[in-house]
Protein backbone atom coordinates (compact mmCIF):
# COMPACT_ATOMS: atom_id res chain seq x y z
CA UNK A 1 0.00 0.00 0.00
CA UNK A 2 1.58 3.42 -1.08
CA UNK A 3 1.43 6.12 2.01
CA UNK A 4 1.71 9.84 1.58
CA UNK A 5 5.28 10.15 4.24
CA UNK A 6 5.34 13.95 4.54
CA UNK A 7 1.64 15.37 4.77
CA UNK A 8 1.28 16.81 8.63
CA UNK A 9 -1.97 15.81 8.43
CA UNK A 10 -2.90 18.43 11.52
CA UNK A 11 -6.22 18.81 12.95
CA UNK A 12 -7.94 14.76 12.38
CA UNK A 13 -8.89 11.58 13.02
CA UNK A 14 -6.98 8.74 11.31
CA UNK A 15 -9.23 5.42 12.05
CA UNK A 16 -6.85 2.29 10.94
CA UNK A 17 -6.44 -1.54 11.39
CA UNK A 18 -3.88 -4.00 11.97
CA UNK A 19 -4.09 -6.51 9.36
CA UNK A 20 -3.03 -9.56 10.95
CA UNK A 21 -4.60 -8.90 14.01
CA UNK A 22 -7.41 -7.23 13.15
CA UNK A 23 -7.36 -5.03 16.23
CA UNK A 24 -8.98 -1.40 15.54
CA UNK A 25 -7.72 2.29 16.40
CA UNK A 26 -7.42 5.75 15.63
CA UNK A 27 -4.51 8.30 15.90
CA UNK A 28 -5.65 12.03 16.77
CA UNK A 29 -3.24 14.62 15.68
CA UNK A 30 -4.04 18.82 16.58
CA UNK A 31 -2.46 21.75 15.45
CA UNK A 32 -4.31 24.74 14.99
CA UNK A 33 -7.52 23.93 16.67
CA UNK A 34 -4.83 23.85 20.20
CA UNK A 35 -3.61 27.55 18.89
CA UNK A 36 -6.89 28.59 18.24
CA UNK A 37 -8.31 26.90 21.21
CA UNK A 38 -5.68 28.60 23.76
CA UNK A 39 -5.35 31.63 22.05
CA UNK A 40 -7.49 33.62 23.82
CA UNK A 41 -6.99 32.54 27.38
CA UNK A 42 -4.35 33.43 29.33
CA UNK A 43 -3.44 29.55 30.94
CA UNK A 44 -0.46 29.10 32.59
CA UNK A 45 2.17 26.54 30.61
CA UNK A 46 1.23 23.43 32.37
CA UNK A 47 -2.76 24.02 32.35
CA UNK A 48 -2.52 24.87 28.55
CA UNK A 49 -0.38 21.88 28.06
CA UNK A 50 -2.75 19.17 30.28
CA UNK A 51 -5.75 21.28 28.31
CA UNK A 52 -4.19 20.55 25.10
CA UNK A 53 -3.72 16.70 26.24
CA UNK A 54 -7.71 17.07 27.33
CA UNK A 55 -8.44 17.82 23.72
CA UNK A 56 -6.68 15.09 22.09
CA UNK A 57 -8.39 12.29 24.48
CA UNK A 58 -11.97 13.85 24.26
CA UNK A 59 -11.44 13.69 20.25
CA UNK A 60 -10.29 10.06 20.30
CA UNK A 61 -13.02 9.02 22.77
CA UNK A 62 -15.52 10.62 20.71
CA UNK A 63 -14.52 9.12 17.45
CA UNK A 64 -14.91 5.67 18.77
CA UNK A 65 -18.79 6.12 19.19
CA UNK A 66 -21.56 6.79 16.89
CA UNK A 67 -23.51 9.72 18.27
CA UNK A 68 -25.42 12.17 16.75
CA UNK A 69 -25.06 15.47 19.17
CA UNK A 70 -22.05 16.55 21.55
CA UNK A 71 -19.33 14.48 23.45
CA UNK A 72 -18.22 16.18 26.87
CA UNK A 73 -15.19 15.39 28.26
CA UNK A 74 -14.84 16.85 32.33
CA UNK A 75 -12.45 16.67 34.64
CA UNK A 76 -12.46 17.79 38.67
CA UNK A 77 -10.34 17.71 41.64
CA UNK A 78 -9.52 19.83 44.00
CA UNK A 79 -6.62 20.64 42.70
CA UNK A 80 -4.67 24.21 41.65
CA UNK A 81 -7.11 23.40 38.13
CA UNK A 82 -10.57 21.81 39.42
CA UNK A 83 -11.98 21.79 36.25
CA UNK A 84 -11.36 21.30 32.56
CA UNK A 85 -13.97 20.62 29.76
CA UNK A 86 -13.54 19.66 26.74
CA UNK A 87 -16.53 18.94 24.43
CA UNK A 88 -16.65 17.39 20.59
CA UNK A 89 -19.70 17.40 18.12
CA UNK A 90 -20.56 14.39 15.84
CA UNK A 91 -19.49 16.92 13.33
CA UNK A 92 -15.88 17.05 14.34
CA UNK A 93 -15.94 21.07 16.02
CA UNK A 94 -14.03 21.23 19.98
CA UNK A 95 -13.76 23.79 22.31
CA UNK A 96 -12.74 23.65 26.01
CA UNK A 97 -11.94 25.57 28.94
CA UNK A 98 -10.11 25.38 32.48
CA UNK A 99 -10.76 27.04 35.68
CA UNK A 100 -7.18 27.47 37.79
CA UNK A 101 -6.16 29.22 40.77
CA UNK A 102 -2.60 30.95 39.81
CA UNK A 103 -1.25 31.19 43.36
CA UNK A 104 -1.99 27.22 44.09
CA UNK A 105 0.04 26.94 41.01
CA UNK A 106 2.71 29.30 41.65
CA UNK A 107 2.59 27.40 45.73
CA UNK A 108 3.06 24.23 44.31
CA UNK A 109 5.78 21.48 43.54
CA UNK A 110 7.20 21.54 39.83
CA UNK A 111 4.75 20.27 37.17
CA UNK A 112 7.05 16.92 36.25
CA UNK A 113 5.41 14.36 35.18
CA UNK A 114 2.30 13.51 37.22
CA UNK A 115 0.12 16.28 35.67
CA UNK A 116 -3.11 14.46 37.34
CA UNK A 117 -1.74 14.62 41.20
CA UNK A 118 0.20 17.93 40.66
CA UNK A 119 -2.69 19.89 38.84
CA UNK A 120 -6.47 17.82 39.17
CA UNK A 121 -5.63 16.71 42.35
CA UNK A 122 -8.09 14.30 43.72
CA UNK A 123 -11.36 13.67 42.16
CA UNK A 124 -12.93 12.46 39.26
CA UNK A 125 -13.55 11.88 35.05
CA UNK A 126 -16.86 11.92 33.44
CA UNK A 127 -17.60 12.18 29.87
CA UNK A 128 -21.20 12.88 28.64
CA UNK A 129 -22.97 11.50 25.52
CA UNK A 130 -25.81 14.06 24.71
CA UNK A 131 -28.07 13.35 21.78
CA UNK A 132 -30.58 15.72 22.55
CA UNK A 133 -33.49 16.42 24.80
CA UNK A 134 -35.24 13.46 23.24
CA UNK A 135 -32.51 10.98 24.05
CA UNK A 136 -30.99 9.11 26.79
CA UNK A 137 -27.59 10.89 27.96
CA UNK A 138 -24.82 8.16 28.53
CA UNK A 139 -22.16 8.69 30.94
CA UNK A 140 -19.11 7.13 32.17
CA UNK A 141 -17.14 8.18 35.86
CA UNK A 142 -13.98 6.66 36.98
CA UNK A 143 -11.65 8.30 39.41
CA UNK A 144 -9.06 10.61 38.74
CA UNK A 145 -6.35 7.44 39.61
CA UNK A 146 -2.80 7.77 37.80
CA UNK A 147 -0.14 10.03 37.01
CA UNK A 148 -1.27 11.36 33.51
CA UNK A 149 -5.09 11.41 31.68
CA UNK A 150 -3.93 8.02 29.51
CA UNK A 151 -3.84 6.67 32.94
CA UNK A 152 -6.99 7.71 34.30
CA UNK A 153 -8.47 6.53 31.14
CA UNK A 154 -6.98 3.31 31.24
CA UNK A 155 -8.50 2.98 34.79
CA UNK A 156 -11.90 3.96 33.22
CA UNK A 157 -11.54 1.40 30.49
CA UNK A 158 -10.41 -1.38 32.98
CA UNK A 159 -13.08 -1.30 35.31
CA UNK A 160 -15.97 -0.78 32.60
CA UNK A 161 -17.30 -3.70 30.56
CA UNK A 162 -15.62 -2.38 27.95
CA UNK A 163 -13.05 -3.61 24.90
CA UNK A 164 -9.80 -4.06 26.04
CA UNK A 165 -8.11 -0.62 25.26
CA UNK A 166 -4.88 1.24 25.18
CA UNK A 167 -4.21 4.77 25.08
CA UNK A 168 -0.77 7.14 24.38
CA UNK A 169 -1.72 10.70 24.56
CA UNK A 170 1.26 13.49 23.93
CA UNK A 171 1.02 17.31 24.16
CA UNK A 172 3.52 20.58 23.72
CA UNK A 173 5.89 20.75 26.65
CA UNK A 174 5.12 23.22 29.01
CA UNK A 175 9.06 23.71 30.12
CA UNK A 176 10.14 24.79 26.70
CA UNK A 177 9.74 28.25 25.54
CA UNK A 178 6.78 28.96 22.87
CA UNK A 179 6.59 25.46 21.52
CA UNK A 180 4.83 24.90 18.97
CA UNK A 181 1.02 23.86 20.19
CA UNK A 182 0.23 20.91 19.48
CA UNK A 183 -1.31 17.18 20.64
CA UNK A 184 -1.79 13.90 19.68
CA UNK A 185 -3.48 11.11 20.68
CA UNK A 186 -2.76 6.97 19.81
CA UNK A 187 -5.76 4.05 20.82
CA UNK A 188 -6.07 0.75 19.30
CA UNK A 189 -9.06 -1.86 20.81
CA UNK A 190 -9.19 -5.46 20.61
CA UNK A 191 -12.68 -5.95 19.10
CA UNK A 192 -14.71 -8.91 19.61
CA UNK A 193 -13.19 -12.02 18.07
CA UNK A 194 -15.00 -12.73 14.66
CA UNK A 195 -16.46 -16.27 14.60
CA UNK A 196 -16.00 -17.21 11.12
CA UNK A 197 -12.40 -15.66 11.54
CA UNK A 198 -11.59 -16.65 14.74
CA UNK A 199 -8.19 -19.28 14.66
CA UNK A 200 -7.95 -21.16 18.32
CA UNK A 201 -4.23 -21.55 16.98
CA UNK A 202 -3.33 -18.13 17.53
CA UNK A 203 -2.75 -16.72 21.38
CA UNK A 204 -4.67 -13.61 21.19
CA UNK A 205 -3.17 -12.40 24.67
CA UNK A 206 -0.18 -12.55 23.33
CA UNK A 207 -0.72 -10.72 20.01
CA UNK A 208 -3.07 -7.78 22.19
CA UNK A 209 0.51 -7.54 24.35
CA UNK A 210 2.59 -7.45 21.18
CA UNK A 211 0.29 -4.47 19.62
CA UNK A 212 0.86 -2.74 23.48
CA UNK A 213 4.17 -2.98 23.52
CA UNK A 214 4.77 -1.85 20.23
CA UNK A 215 2.33 0.97 20.76
CA UNK A 216 3.99 2.50 23.50
CA UNK A 217 7.34 2.69 21.65
CA UNK A 218 5.94 5.62 19.90
CA UNK A 219 7.58 8.68 21.09
CA UNK A 220 5.97 12.14 22.01
CA UNK A 221 7.95 13.59 19.31
CA UNK A 222 6.87 10.88 16.76
CA UNK A 223 3.38 12.00 17.71
CA UNK A 224 3.30 15.53 17.51
CA UNK A 225 6.11 15.54 14.50
CA UNK A 226 4.90 18.46 12.47
CA UNK A 227 6.54 16.91 9.38
CA UNK A 228 5.25 13.05 10.08
CA UNK A 229 2.23 12.01 8.60
CA UNK A 230 -0.22 10.06 10.82
CA UNK A 231 0.08 6.81 8.40
CA UNK A 232 3.60 7.14 8.55
CA UNK A 233 3.83 6.98 12.42
CA UNK A 234 1.70 3.75 12.00
CA UNK A 235 4.18 2.04 9.48
CA UNK A 236 6.93 2.55 11.78
CA UNK A 237 4.83 0.94 14.38
CA UNK A 238 2.71 -1.54 12.96
CA UNK A 239 4.09 -1.97 9.08
CA UNK A 240 5.40 -6.02 9.75
CA UNK A 241 1.66 -6.97 10.60
CA UNK A 242 0.04 -4.96 7.77
CA UNK A 243 -1.71 -1.40 8.33
CA UNK A 244 -5.07 -0.70 6.60
CA UNK A 245 -5.71 3.31 6.91
CA UNK A 246 -8.72 4.22 6.51
CA UNK A 247 -10.64 7.61 5.26
CA UNK A 248 -9.51 10.04 7.81
CA UNK A 249 -12.42 12.71 9.49
CA UNK A 250 -11.75 16.51 9.95
CA UNK A 251 -11.99 18.03 13.60
CA UNK A 252 -11.20 22.38 13.99
CA UNK A 253 -11.95 24.35 16.73
CA UNK A 254 -14.88 26.03 16.86
CA UNK A 255 -17.18 27.75 20.16
CA UNK A 256 -21.04 26.96 19.71
CA UNK A 257 -21.78 29.94 21.96
CA UNK A 258 -23.92 32.69 20.10
CA UNK A 259 -26.02 35.70 20.62
CA UNK A 260 -29.44 33.54 20.66
CA UNK A 261 -28.19 31.07 22.46
CA UNK A 262 -27.55 33.75 25.32
CA UNK A 263 -30.54 35.79 24.91
CA UNK A 264 -32.43 32.94 25.28
CA UNK A 265 -30.22 31.67 28.65
CA UNK A 266 -31.36 34.93 29.95
CA UNK A 267 -35.10 34.99 28.95
CA UNK A 268 -35.24 31.86 31.14
CA UNK A 269 -34.05 33.12 34.04
CA UNK A 270 -36.37 34.98 36.85
CA UNK A 271 -37.03 38.94 36.25
CA UNK A 272 -35.72 39.16 39.45
CA UNK A 273 -32.15 37.13 38.67
CA UNK A 274 -31.78 38.66 35.69
CA UNK A 275 -31.80 42.25 37.11
CA UNK A 276 -29.22 40.99 39.69
CA UNK A 277 -26.95 40.18 36.93
CA UNK A 278 -27.51 43.77 35.65
CA UNK A 279 -24.99 46.86 35.99
CA UNK A 280 -26.54 50.02 34.56
CA UNK A 281 -29.41 48.70 32.95
CA UNK A 282 -27.04 45.73 30.99
CA UNK A 283 -26.00 42.35 31.14
CA UNK A 284 -22.81 41.62 30.07
CA UNK A 285 -22.40 37.54 29.41
CA UNK A 286 -18.88 36.23 28.61
CA UNK A 287 -18.13 32.72 27.15
CA UNK A 288 -15.98 30.72 28.99
CA UNK A 289 -14.90 28.77 26.10
CA UNK A 290 -13.71 31.89 23.88
CA UNK A 291 -14.70 34.52 25.96
CA UNK A 292 -16.67 36.07 23.13
CA UNK A 293 -18.53 38.87 25.13
CA UNK A 294 -22.38 39.49 24.98
CA UNK A 295 -24.59 42.53 26.22
CA UNK A 296 -28.19 42.87 26.65
CA UNK A 297 -30.17 45.08 28.08
CA UNK A 298 -32.76 45.00 31.16
CA UNK A 299 -35.28 46.44 28.32
CA UNK A 300 -34.61 43.50 26.21
CA UNK A 301 -34.47 40.97 28.61
CA UNK A 302 -37.95 42.14 29.76
CA UNK A 303 -39.80 42.31 26.34
CA UNK A 304 -41.41 38.68 25.89
CA UNK A 305 -39.04 35.84 25.12
CA UNK A 306 -40.00 36.00 21.08
CA UNK A 307 -39.26 39.43 20.48
CA UNK A 308 -36.07 39.06 21.79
Amino acid sequence: MRMEMTDPGIDLVQPFQIERTGLRGRVVRLGSAVDALLAPNAYPAPVASLLAEAMALAAVLASGLKFDGVFTLQLQGDGPVPLLVVDVTSGGDLRGYARFDEGRLAAGPPFGDAPVPRLLGAGHMAFTVDQGPATNRYQGITPLEGATLSDIAHTYFRQSEQLQTAIRLAAFDPATPNPPKRAAALMIQRLPPDADAFDADVDWEEEWRRAVILMSSVTPAELLAPDLAAPAVLYRLFHEDGIRIFRPRPLRYRCRCSSDRVMRMLHGLARSDRHALSENGVITVTCEFCKAVYRASDKDLDAPAEDA
